[in-house]
């Protein structure tokens, strides 16, 4: 019966909650809509599944995303440093304070969060990068539709601490946060939080430890020789990729050291690989180069290959060489350094790759090795031609 009423709307309803922290009622009515209707459905198979929160309020619709293990990429996009976030997290107490609708000017919040702020060196509104940070925190709030601005701009507080802005605290700061097991202050760390989590999930643990990695990080690997989680996408192979064909836009695929989730049609809103970026088609050309050499590089039982920054430098210089006449000025004219840092910044955030604080090391991950990309071959005879 389940699969008789998990049909295309709810589907969609599925995909918008993963791919949205969380759908306002008054911003997207249709999807809060599709989402309402399917309400009973979605329950069942997300608590079935994911041991997720779903939460149907009648202003908005979120699922709390709590994944098995917190990313870097995880993070708000637009914040910077880890000043962004204490500055963040004293600008939501201080909303925290205030009745919906109230009004409140930027100096206060800027009073409120430096005496709030808990930091060894104290803010200073003189210096430059605190501002910024402030700024960043306050368009976050703004794009969360926690905060609603009424006059002024506060990135004119850029250039003047003095400057002025009004602004009105909607009814969505109060769902901001998520609810807690235990009162925060009785957790030591963020791994104590995720521990709570699993203990209040009873029976079930691995299928839901899975089947989070599946729809929220972009690949699962193969971490030891039985790892559990791995193992259980090969034992109930058939069993998910039935499942998650039935239920989502998705296919399952499993390779000896790598599952993951694929679509063959992106929605405009989902983050997806490759994207129109330039980033995408050189590391999707720096595959390719790797599997037509693969004599230079060799990657151990788990699917890595191990570099160093200049093995590293090196291959890009030999992409360059080879296909710079397709990239951007930009990435043309860049330092190899600089191409570096920009490449490994996005490929860590896809789990393509992972750089080793201390020695610097670059290991290449397997999900690198499942796509691959080059330019049409008349683009190429061209190039040929022209040099």
């Amino acid at each position: 019966m389940e699969d008789q009423l998990f049909d295309e709307k709810a589907q969609q309803a599925l995909r918008l909650l993963f791919d949205h922290y969380w759908i306002l009622r008054s911003e997207r009515p249709e999807w809060y809509q599709i989402i309402r209707e399917r309400e009973k459905v979605l329950r069942r198979y997300i608590d079935e599944k994911f041991g997720l929160r779903l939460i149907i309020h009648r202003y908005f619709a979120k699922l709390e995303k709590i994944p098995v293990e917190p990313e870097s990429w995880m993070g708000i996009q637009q914040f910077q440093e880890p000043m962004d976030y204490a500055i963040f997290s004293c600008a939501l107490s201080f909303i925290e304070g205030k009745a919906i609708d109230e009004q409140f000017l930027l100096s206060e919040l800027c009073e409120s969060i430096r005496a709030d702020y808990p930091g060894d060196i104290p803010l200073d509104w003189t210096i430059y990068t605190h501002r910024k940070s402030l700024i960043r925190a306050v368009q976050v709030m703004m794009n969360f539709h926690l905060i609603r601005a009424i006059d002024g701009d506060v990135n004119k507080f850029d250039n003047d601490q003095e400057q002025e802005a009004l602004y009105e605290v909607t009814i969505y700061s109060r769902y901001f946060m998520r609810s807690y097991p235990d009162d925060l202050f009785r957790y030591t760390n963020w791994e104590d939080i995720l521990s709570q989590e699993w203990k209040l999930q009873g029976d079930d643990e691995r299928r839901k430890r899975v089947y989070r990695k599946l729809f929220i990080s972009p690949v699962i690997y193969r971490k030891q020789q039985n790892d559990p989680d791995f193992l259980y996408l090969r034992t109930f192979r058939n069993r998910i990729l039935d499942d998650i064909e039935k239920h989502t836009a998705f296919q399952f695929a499993l390779y000896k050291n790598a599952g993951m989730l694929t679509t063959a049609e992106p929605k405009a809103f989902q983050t997806t690989f490759p994207d129109q970026k330039g980033t995408s088609d050189i590391i999707l050309q720096m595959s390719g180069e790797i599997h037509a050499r693969k004599d230079d590089f060799i990657p151990n039982e788990w699917g890595e290959i191990l570099l160093t920054r200049g093995e590293f430098e090196a291959l890009l210089d030999s992409l360059r060489r080879k296909y710079s006449e397709g990239w951007t000025k930009s990435y043309r004219d860049s330092s190899l350094a600089a191409l570096a840092d920009e490449l490994l910044q996005v490929m860590e955030s896809w789990l393509m790759a992972e750089v080793h604080a201390e020695t610097g090391m670059i290991m290449l991950k397997p999900l690198l090795g499942l796509l691959s990309g080059a330019y049409p071959k008349d683009f190429m005879k061209e190039v040929e031609a022209n040099e």
